[in-house]
C-alpha cells in the first residue's frame, strides 16, 4: 500500500506541477501578446512624444512659423493635425494643412486646460511645450481614449509590486484549493487502483473496493484478477496432471520393460539359437534400451521442469568431468565409428565451478549421444572448452549430417519439451538437447545450438562464473 501511495503522491505532484507550469506559461504568453499589441498600437512610443517632437521642431522664419517637413510627414502618416497657440495672444498662429473646420482659432486658459487633459470637439488632443507657445496635436475621433482625471494615491503606487505579488500568490492558492477539492475523490480512488494493477502480474488475488469515480475500472481489475487466478489454478492442475501421468506411465512401463529386456538377454545368449534369430533378438534388445532411455529422459525432464530434481552442488573441475565422459564414450566405441577429438588448451588444466556432477555428466553425455544417434554412418566428434573472463563454454560439435536452420531455431526457442509443431500431441524430436538446456538453466547457464564449423551440428553450453545455480528455473 505504501508503494501505491508513493506513486499517487508522485502523480499528484506531477499533475500539480503541470498545472502550475500551464498557468505560468499562459501568463507569459498573454504578457508577450499584450506587449506586442501595445507596441503595434503606438510604434512611436506615445502621442505625447509626437506632440513634444512637433513643439521642438517648429521654428519662426521671417515672421512666420514653419514645421520641419519630416514632422509634417509623420503627422500625415498618423492622420493627425496640429496647431500652434501663441503664449501672449492665445490665438492659433500656425496650423497644419489638414486642420478640421470645426477646430477653434483662439482659446482661453480654461480651453487650453481642457484640451490638455481631454478633447477638442471630440478630437483627442496632446500638447507639447515650445518657447513661445503651445503645440497641440489632434488625432481622429475615437482613435484614443483619454483618462481625463488621472490621479493615483502615492501609497498605492509605492505598494503596487508587493500587492501584485500577494495577489498572484492568492490566486495560485485559490487555484490549488479548487484543484484539490475537485480531485480529492478521484485521487483517493486512484491509490487502490494503482495498487491492484501492481499486484496483477504477481498472480496475487486482488480485491479493489468498487466505490468512487473509478468504480467501473475497479470492477474490471477485480474481474481480471479472478480470470488470472482461475487460469493459474487450471494451469497448475494441468501441469500436475501431466507430471503425474508421466510418472505413472514411466512406472507402469518400467517393470514389464525390465522383464522383456531380461528375457531377451537370456534368449540372445542361447547356444542353439540360429544367426537370424540372434540378430532379431539383438534388435529387440537395442530398441528396448532406447525405450528405457526415453523413459529416463522424460522423468528427468519432468523433475527439472517442476523443480523436483534437487541439485547436489559441489566445486568440481569442469575440464575433468567433461574428459571423464569423453573417455567413457571412447571406451564404448570399439568399432571406431565415432572418434572424439579433444580440443582444449594444454596450459589450462582446471575450471572450478559449483555443479551437480551427475547432471553435468548427463548433459555432456546427451550431447555426444545426440551426435551418435543422428549419424548412423559415423562421424567425428569435437569437444572443446574455452575459459574466458566472464564464462566457461563447453562445446560438442561434429562433422555429420547436422540440422536445418528451422530445426535449430525451434530447439533454441522451444518453450517446453512436450510441445509439438503440428499439434498432434507427439513429443518433439530433440528431447535430449532440451534436457541439456534444462540442466544448463538449473546451473544459471544456457545453451546455443548452431551449425558446426566442421560441417555438422554444434552445441555450446555457456556457464557464467557469476551464475547462481537454482532449482527455480522456468523452462
Amino acid at each position: 500500500m505504501k508503494s501505491g501511495l508513493k506513486n499517487i503522491s508522485k502523480w499528484s505532484l506531477r499533475f500539480l506541477g503541470l498545472l502550475m507550469l500551464s498557468i505560468v506559461l499562459l501568463v507569459v504568453l498573454n504578457s508577450a501578446f499584450l506587449s506586442i499589441y501595445v507596441n503595434n498600437q503606438s510604434p512611436n512610443g506615445s502621442p505625447w512624444k509626437s506632440a513634444q517632437g512637433a513643439a521642438e521642431a517648429i521654428k519662426q522664419e521671417n515672421g512666420e512659423y514653419i514645421l520641419q517637413e519630416e514632422i509634417v510627414q509623420e503627422l500625415i502618416k498618423e492622420q493627425a493635425w496640429a496647431i500652434f497657440i501663441d503664449d501672449r495672444t492665445k490665438e492659433v498662429v500656425w496650423h497644419s494643412d489638414n486642420l478640421p473646420d470645426d477646430i477653434p482659432k483662439d482659446y482661453t486658459l480654461s480651453d487650453i486646460a481642457s484640451l490638455t487633459r481631454g478633447y477638442v470637439n471630440d478630437y483627442p488632443t496632446f500638447t507639447g511645450e515650445a518657447e513661445e507657445g503651445l503645440m497641440v496635436v489632434g488625432y481622429p475621433k475615437e482613435s484614443f481614449w483619454k483618462h481625463i482625471s488621472p490621479s493615483w494615491d502615492y501609497q498605492f503606487i509605492e505598494n503596487l509590486p508587493q500587492n501584485t505579488l500577494i495577489l498572484i500568490v492568492s490566486n495560485l492558492v485559490v487555484i490549488f484549493l479548487i484543484y484539490m477539492a475537485a480531485n480529492y475523490k478521484l485521487l483517493k480512488s486512484v491509490g487502490p487502483i494503482v495498487e491492484g494493477i501492481q499486484y496483477l502480474p504477481k498472480n496475487e488475488n486482488v480485491n479493489v473496493k468498487e466505490k468512487g469515480p473509478l468504480s467501473e475500472l475497479a470492477v474490471n481489475i477485480n474481474q481480471t484478477s479472478e480470470i488470472l487466478q482461475s487460469q493459474q489454478r487450471m494451469l497448475q492442475k494441468k501441469e500436475e496432471a501431466r507430471s503425474n501421468w508421466i510418472a505413472g506411465v514411466s512406472h507402469d512401463i518400467r517393470t514389464p520393460l525390465s522383464m522383456v529386456m531380461g528375457y531377451i538377454g537370456q534368449l540372445e545368449e542361447e547356444e542353439n539359437l540360429d544367426q537370424e534369430s540372434r540378430q532379431k533378438m539383438t534388435v529387440i534388445r537395442k530398441q528396448s534400451e532406447k525405450i528405457k532411455q526415453l523413459i529416463d529422459d522424460l522423468n528427468l525432464a519432468s523433475k527439472l521442469e517442476y523443480n523436483m530434481q534437487p541439485l547436489h552442488l559441489k566445486d568440481e573441475n569442469i575440464i575433468a568431468v567433461v574428459r571423464e565422459v569423453a573417455v567413457e564414450f571412447i571406451n564404448i566405441d570399439l568399432a571406431g565409428k565415432y572418434p572424439i577429438e579433444w580440443i582444449v588448451d594444454e596450459q589450462v588444466s582446471a575450471c572450478i565451478l559449483p555443479i551437480d556432477k551427475s547432471l553435468w555428466k548427463r548433459a555432456i553425455g546427451n550431447l555426444i549421444q545426440n551426435s551418435i544417434n543422428h549419424n548412423e554412418n559415423g562421424c567425428k566428434i569435437y569437444i572443446s572448452i574455452i575459459i574466458q573472463q566472464e564464462a566457461c563454454t563447453v562445446s560438442v560439435a561434429d562433422n555429420g549430417v547436422g540440422m536445418t536452420a528451422e530445426q535449430m531455431d525451434v530447439l533454441n526457442n522451444t518453450p517446453h519439451y512436450m510441445l509439438d509443431n503440428d499439434h498432434k500431441g507427439e513429443i518433439r524430436h530433440g528431447l535430449g538437447l532440451l534436457i541439456v538446456k534444462q540442466i544448463a538453466a538449473s546451473h544459471g547457464g544456457d545453451i546455443v545450438i548452431e551449425a558446426s564449423e566442421y560441417g555438422g551440428l554444434a552445441v555450446r553450453i555457456v556457464l557464467p562464473f557469476s551464475a547462481t545455480p537454482s532449482n527455480d528455473v522456468p523452462i
